[in-house]
């Protein structure tokens, strides 16, 4: 049975579904899980804190945050240097930042297509909050950015279960999460490349709201309009499915009960196995 382990600092709309994505009908008889998460909180208080997952002894490490470059993230990742440990973050984007983090002996998957969040009280309430979280998952999962982390994560189980260990080094673009999704429809494909870049944009439009403009109005329009471009890139990738949906073509690919991935594209076709390896 392999243990995988996640810590959860803050949110990232990635991090609501990143176990669940490893186990979607809770049928897996070949894995185990332990989360331990602290809610919106990511300072370094709560990074030292994550060490009790330590003493479950899992064999590979998940800590999922918004910019993993900051105290909270970077403290949480120093308890598990050694081990196994996959950073699944917004940031740091700059290959420099990038690079050490793999020199620390850290696989990463860096996902600029799940956005900052205009987080400031003049516009964000928890209906809000909700909303966005709502259509960046949609976005995320529709193009393709769900199935590249949930493919990595069980490669990487794959491997360390066979006594090696490949860490993944990931920034994943729009084009990357897009190709995950095997698109039939080239105009499908577009409109998922389309919303992903969206999403990406969405961060820049919030980051002046919540880190650089001061007046009330300036704020509440900002978070208003980058709220607005995630709602927008929502709808896209709802067309994007929708294409495929009318062929017939959406490629799925579940999990077995031993862990194998599954693979099938007509609706009313049953899953095939498509890799043999077992954790």
């Amino acid at each position: 049975m392999f243990k995988i382990g996640f810590v959860k600092l803050g949110n990232i709309a990635t991090s609501t579904v990143i176990d669940l994505s490893l186990d979607e009908i809770a049928e897996r008889t070949d894995i185990e899980f332990k989360i331990v998460s602290f809610g919106p909180k990511m300072t370094k208080k709560e990074g030292e804190a994550a060490m009790e997952l330590k003493s479950w002894g899992p064999e590979l490490v998940v800590i999922t945050s918004p910019n993993a470059a900051t105290a909270g993230p970077t403290a949480a990742r120093e308890l598990f240097r050694g081990l196994p440990t996959i950073i699944v973050s917004d940031g740091p984007t700059k290959k420099e930042a990038r690079d050490l983090l793999a020199a620390d002996g850290f696989g990463y998957i860096i996902l600029p297509v799940d956005p900052l969040i205009g987080a400031k009280r003049e516009f964000l309430d928890p209906a809000e909050m909700a909303l966005f979280n709502s259509d960046a998952l949609k976005v995320l999962a529709a193009c393709g950015a769900i199935r590249l982390v949930s493919e990595e994560l069980d490669q990487c189980m794959s491997t360390i279960a066979r006594g090696e260990t490949h860490l993944p080094a990931i920034l994943a673009t729009p084009e990357k999460c897009a190709e995950r999704m095997n698109f039939q429809n080239p105009y499908a494909r577009a409109k998922a490349i389309g919303a992903l870049h969206m999403a990406q944009t969405v961060a820049g439009i919030d980051a002046q709201a919540c880190f650089r403009l001061k007046e009330l109005e300036q704020i509440a329009l900002a978070a208003a309009a980058g709220h607005e471009v995630m709602r927008a890139a929502a709808r896209l990738a709802d067309e994007s499915r929708e294409l495929e949906k009318a062929n017939d073509t959406v490629s799925r690919k579940p999990h077995a009960r031993t862990g194998e991935t599954m693979l099938k594209t007509r609706l009313l076709e049953k899953p095939e196995k498509i890799q043999t390896e077992r954790i």
